[in-house]
C-alpha cells in the first residue's frame, strides 16, 4: 500500500469515501479533521456529510479550513424530531434520533452521487446508518471520536447488561472489562448512569452496531492506550465480542491557524510569562452553576496565578457589557464584587468563545481547566500543556480518570464536580499544584513527552497512526477492485 508522498501516484489516489457526521460542532470537527488527514497525506477524497436540525447554530461556527479540491461538505436538509422529543429527553436520545430520522437522508445523497463512493465512514451515533454500505457494497468503519477505553466500554455493556442487575452506579465494585482498566461505577458513561431511561437502551444498540463494521478507527494514540488496543488484539473475551480490528489513528486535531490569535488575545498573552497562565474554557456546553462560578473565580483569584477565562454565565443569565465591566451588575450574580477589577493585572475574561487551539498552543500558556471533552484533550496534549480534569456530562468522566490515572498529565477534585460544589480552596490548591508547584512541571514535562511520540507516530511512515490509516485504506482499494 503506497503511503506519504508516493500515494498520489498509486490508485488509492482516486478513492473516495463517505463520512457522516453528527450533529454539533464538537461532533463535525473531528470528522472534518479526518477529511483533511486521509487528503493531505493520502490523496483520498472525502464526501462530508453533516446531519443537521433548525436549532445547531453552533455548527455554523465552524471555520475550520479544509482541502476544497478533495473534501467536500453537504449539509443534509435539517431533521425535525420535535414530535419525538420532550422536556425531559437526554441528548444522546436525541442525538440518537436525529441520526435514525436522517438515515433516508444519507441514503438519497449516496445515490446521487455520479460514482459509488469506495467506503462509508459513520461517527458514533451514525451506526444506524451502516446497513446502507450494504445496500451499495461498500466497507463500512465507524470513526470513534473518542478513547479506546469507551469504545471497549460501548461494546461491552451489553454483556454488563446481562450480567449486573441493579444500577451501575450503585455496584460496589468496579465494573470489569476484559484486558482493559475496570471502570469505576461513577465513572460511567451518562447513558448508563440510568438503566431505565430511553438513552440507556439506545446506548446499548451502539454498542452492539459498533461490532458489525469492518473495522473501528479511533482517534487515539498506540501509546497512550496500548494496554487496551492490546486487549482488542489478544484478549480472547473481548475478541468474542468485538471481531472487527481497531486502529488507532490519533492524535488528529485541528491545525494552529496561519493567521493566529485575535489581537485582543494574543497582546495580552505576549506580555506574560512563559507557561505562566491558566487557560479556562468548558466548551460550548460547559455553564457551571452561579454558586460554582464563583467559587471558581474566588479559586482563581486566590491562588493568584495568570489566566485566561473563557466564561459563560448561568443559563438564567444572557451575555451583556454590564458582565464584562468591574461595577456591572450582572457581575455580582455570579462572580465575587469586583472580582474583575482585582484580577485585571493577572486575568482576562472572555465571553462565550475563545480560539481555543490557538490559545493552548501560546508559548505563555502552561495549564488547562477545562470539561475532559476528548477533542480538547488532545489538544491539550498536542500542545504539551496538562490539565485541571472537571468532568460534566457524556464520557468525561472516564477521560478524566485516563489523565490523571494512567497519562499522568491531570490532576482532579477529589469528588466529581457533577456531585458537589468544588470549593475555593480546593481550586486554589489545584490552581497552585499545577502553575506553580514541582508536579505541575512534572506534569507538564509528560504532557510534552506524550505530545512527541504521538507526533511521531502520526508522520513516521513507521508510526502506528500511519500503519493504521494505510492498512485501512489498503483494504478498501482491494474491495474497490
Amino acid at each position: 500500500m503506497a503511503s506519504g508522498s508516493d500515494m498520489d501516484d498509486s490508485s488509492s489516489s482516486k478513492l473516495h469515501v463517505i463520512i457522516l457526521s453528527s450533529p454539533g460542532a464538537g461532533h463535525l470537527i473531528p470528522v472534518l479533521v479526518l477529511a483533511n488527514r486521509l487528503a493531505a497525506k493520502y490523496g483520498v477524497r472525502s464526501t462530508v456529510l453533516q446531519v443537521t436540525t433548525a436549532m445547531s447554530p453552533e455548527t455554523n461556527l465552524v471555520n475550520l479550513p479544509i482541502d476544497k479540491e478533495l473534501v467536500e461538505t453537504i449539509r443534509l436538509p435539517p431533521v425535525d424530531i420535535s414530535n419525538l422529543v420532550g422536556p425531559d429527553t437526554k441528548v444522546v436520545t436525541q442525538l440518537c434520533l436525529m441520526m435514525r430520522e436522517a438515515v433516508p437522508l444519507v441514503r438519497s445523497a449516496v445515490t446521487a452521487m455520479d460514482r459509488r463512493p469506495d467506503a462509508l465512514f459513520v461517527d458514533l451515533f451514525g451506526s444506524e446508518s451502516l446497513h446502507i454500505a450494504d445496500e451499495f457494497n461498500m466497507p463500512k468503519y465507524l470513526y470513534c471520536t473518542s478513547t479506546a477505553w469507551f469504545l471497549a466500554l460501548s461494546v461491552y455493556c451489553p454483556i454488563l447488561d446481562e450480567k449486573i442487575e441493579d444500577q451501575y452506579v450503585d455496584e460496589p465494585e468496579h465494573l470489569k472489562i476484559p484486558g482493559c482498566k475496570p471502570v469505576r461505577p461513577e465513572d460511567v458513561v451518562d447513558p448508563m448512569l440510568d438503566r431505565g431511561d430511553q438513552q440507556y437502551r439506545e446506548y446499548l444498540r451502539m454498542g452492539m452496531e459498533f461490532t458489525l463494521c469492518d473495522g473501528i478507527l479511533v482517534n487515539t494514540c498506540e501509546d497512550w492506550e496500548a494496554k487496551t488496543l492490546q486487549a482488542f488484539r489478544e484478549n480472547e473475551s473481548m475478541k468474542s465480542v468485538l471481531k472487527s480490528p481497531v486502529y488507532p489513528i490519533g492524535p488528529l486535531t485541528r491545525q494552529v491557524e496561519p493567521t493566529g490569535l485575535k489581537s485582543e488575545f494574543r497582546d495580552w498573552l505576549d506580555k506574560q510569562p512563559n507557561q505562566s497562565v491558566l487557560f479556562v474554557s468548558f466548551g460550548s456546553g460547559g455553564v457551571l452553576s452561579a454558586e460554582q462560578t464563583r467559587e471558581l473565580a474566588w479559586g482563581l483569584e486566590l491562588s493568584q496565578q495568570r489566566f485566561l477565562w473563557v466564561i459563560r454565565p448561568p443559563t438564567k443569565h444572557g451575555v451583556d457589557d454590564a458582565f464584562f465591566t468591574a461595577n456591572g451588575g450582572a457581575e455580582d450574580d455570579y462572580l465575587p464584587k469586583g472580582f474583575i477589577e482585582r484580577t485585571k493585572n493577572i486575568g482576562i475574561l472572555v465571553p462565550k468563545w475563545a480560539q481555543q487551539v490557538e490559545i493552548l498552543a501560546h508559548p505563555s500558556v502552561g495549564g488547562f481547566l477545562f470539561h475532559c471533552g476528548w477533542n480538547s484533550t488532545l489538544e491539550s496534549i498536542t500542545s504539551g500543556v496538562p490539565m485541571i480534569a472537571w468532568p460534566l456530562y457524556a464520557e468525561q468522566r472516564l477521560n478524566a480518570t485516563m489523565l490523571v490515572e494512567e497519562l499522568g498529565v491531570a490532576v482532579r477534585p477529589e469528588v466529581l464536580p457533577t456531585k458537589k460544589v468544588v470549593g475555593w480552596e480546593e481550586i486554589e490548591k489545584m490552581v497552585r499544584t499545577l502553575m506553580a508547584h514541582k508536579d505541575g512541571q512534572a506534569m507538564r514535562d509528560r504532557a510534552k513527552q506524550l505530545k512527541t511520540r504521538a507526533t511521531n507516530g502520526l508522520i513516521s511512515e513507521a508510526g502506528s497512526a500511519n500503519k493504521s490509516i494505510c492498512k485501512i485504506l489498503s483494504n478498501i482499494e482491494a474491495k474497490h477492485k
